[in-house]
């Protein structure tokens, strides 16, 4: 079967942002959009020439569609062999794993992680490299720069693969091999993890939770984790099935897209653990009893129990966080005596960090936590780590969190999100906060004293590679911190990001209310940015 060769014209707006290409659905839609992106990676990724590939998705709607242009121009461009996820899904950690497993020479994911979907939703795509993770700035700029100079891609006619029947079968001369989608990824959680520990945990009687899968992708993987081998009761897994347009919920695993699941963990009824993932799988929400642990908070907790959990018993070598996730892993890295580095926002920048052996653990505040298991972050990954913890401590998410803070103190942490925000006008902000930049250190704002005021910058330990403007940080003299950014996951306008965070040593007022705490630093960075001017928004749309 001879491949078709089809005349294109480059689209404005195909460079990839922190995860990848995400756009509306109706965009990809266009003719040759989609094929326009793909071509771009076969022209780039040579060593996909003769190799194999990992194809897969979190199901939203359009994954199935895109799926056959790809396994067509894969066929097309000389690719091997391609792996697909039965029904065309792969969660994003569980590609990272077959990636790695497999040895392939990398994946295509397709996800717009925790945006909507539907045929009004978004969609996104992107390329992950031989070693599972998302593709360094020097891959996505190779990408988008032939983006720009398209003229051709490569396809081949013929009817659809069945994408639900796991087996082999061919598209032109490439062998295409439908997997199980949990597999792979459920061995490797066994390898890591206490499941014996876990099931007793269960088993008790005494431990009741709930896992929102929130109709999206991590919905089959824990019915077969949690219900099937951790014998967990039948219904531990709400909103199990995997739906295109996640049944027209916001698969965002926070306090104000998971509710329902906020709920049952409040009031006298209240179970004792609760847990979410997004539209991907590679987030999660962790809360107990009256209890919410912030993502940065998580990371720490992690950090500082590993050596409980068998498969980090060992120890950690270091951790890594985005430069807005709060301080509380520094100071368990510090009290640890490993390193601990701060990199800009993007899962991208852990990888060679995690190459190297540098660190063990990474996190993100945007609800992202993972280790060197995979090369992304990974949602039931860090449930099934807190369950672990639970079962070894025999102490509840509340008493562990409050242990943790009396050690090491505690850092308060919140995040305002302004979404959809015009983009002249976030961009005019952020150009107004870099001018006041020079002059902010030593001048009082509020109660406190800038100590530092910067354009976060970041050179890659490994690679030398350096990554410009990305976040504006002002630094007290007190360790309260705050930074704005703006997002570049969102498909419309901009998301104006503002994450702010104070230390507290003292136990007696570690258990303030976070939004009471921080206000005083919250009306500092609304007057400083002068947020409601510019954007005409009184208050946040979102606030973690």
């Amino acid at each position: 079967m001879q491949p078709q060769v089809v005349d294109t014209t480059p689209f404005e707006g195909q460079r990839p942002g922190t995860s990848g290409l995400r756009k509306k659905v109706g965009v990809f839609r266009q003719p040759h959009y989609l094929e326009n992106f793909v071509q771009a990676i076969f022209d780039t990724q040579t060593d996909l020439a003769g190799g194999e590939l990992v194809v897969g998705g979190d199901g939203r709607y359009y994954n199935r569609e895109a799926i056959q242009t790809i396994l067509r121009m894969a066929a097309a461009n000389g690719v091997r062999r391609a792996l697909v996820g039965r029904g065309g899904i792969l969660s994003t950690p569980a590609a990272s794993c077959v990636i790695r497993k497999r040895r392939t020479q990398g994946g295509i994911v397709l996800s717009a992680s925790h945006n909507p979907g539907g045929p009004e939703g978004d969609f996104g795509i992107k390329f992950n490299i031989a070693a599972g993770g998302p593709a360094p700035e020097s891959v996505t700029e190779a990408i988008f720069a032939r983006t720009q100079s398209i003229r051709q891609y490569r396809t081949l006619e013929g009817t659809p693969t069945n994408l639900d029947e796991i087996g082999r079968t061919r598209v032109g001369d490439m062998e295409v091999e439908i997997i199980d989608p949990v597999s792979d990824y459920a061995q490797l959680m066994e390898s890591l993890f206490d499941f014996n520990a876990i099931h007793q945990l269960f088993n008790s009687g005494l431990f009741r939770m709930r896992f929102d899968a929130m109709h999206a992708v991590t919905g089959p993987y824990a019915v077969e984790i949690l219900e099937s081998r951790l014998k967990a009761p039948p219904g531990t897994v709400m909103n199990a099935e995997a739906l295109e347009d996640f049944g027209g919920g916001h698969p965002d695993p926070n306090l104000a897209h998971a509710k329902a699941l906020v709920a049952l963990t409040k009031g006298p009824d209240a179970l004792d653990f609760g847990a979410a993932s997004d539209g991907d799988g590679d987030r999660n929400m962790i809360l107990g009893k009256d209890c919410f642990v912030t993502p940065s908070d998580s990371l720490a907790v992690l950090a500082a129990n590993a050596h409980l959990v068998p498969g980090y018993a060992s120890g950690i070598r270091g951790i890594a966080r985005s430069m807005p996730t709060s301080q509380a892993a520094d100071r368990v890295a510090e009290q640890l005596g490993v390193e601990c580095f701060e990199t800009p926002t993007g899962w991208k920048f852990f990888g060679n960090l995690l190459d190297a052996g540098r660190i063990t653990l990474c996190g993100e505040e945007s609800f992202g936590t993972g280790s060197d298991h995979v090369r992304e972050k990974d949602g039931l990954w860090a449930v099934l780590f807190w369950l672990n913890l639970l079962a070894v401590r025999q102490q509840s998410v509340a008493e562990i969190l409050s242990d943790h803070w009396r050690r090491f103190g505690r850092n308060f942490y919140t995040r305002h999100d302004y979404e959809a925000v015009d983009a002249a006008a976030a961009e005019g902000l952020m150009h107004h906060l870099r001018i006041l930049l020079p002059d902010l250190p030593g001048r009082r704002l509020g109660e406190q004293i800038v100590r530092y005021a910067d354009d976060f910058a970041y050179t890659d330990p490994i690679d030398g590679s350096r990554s410009e403007r990305q976040g504006i940080r002002i630094g007290f003299e007190n360790g309260a911190r705050i930074v704005f950014r703006l997002s570049g996951t969102g498909t419309e306008g901009a998301t104006l990001r503002v994450y702010l965070e104070s230390f507290e040593p003292d136990p007696a007022h570690h258990h303030r209310d976070t939004q009471e705490a921080m206000r005083p630093l919250i009306l500092v960075a609304r007057e400083l940015a002068q947020i409601e001017a510019r954007t005409g928004r009184l208050e946040p749309d979102v606030i973690t």
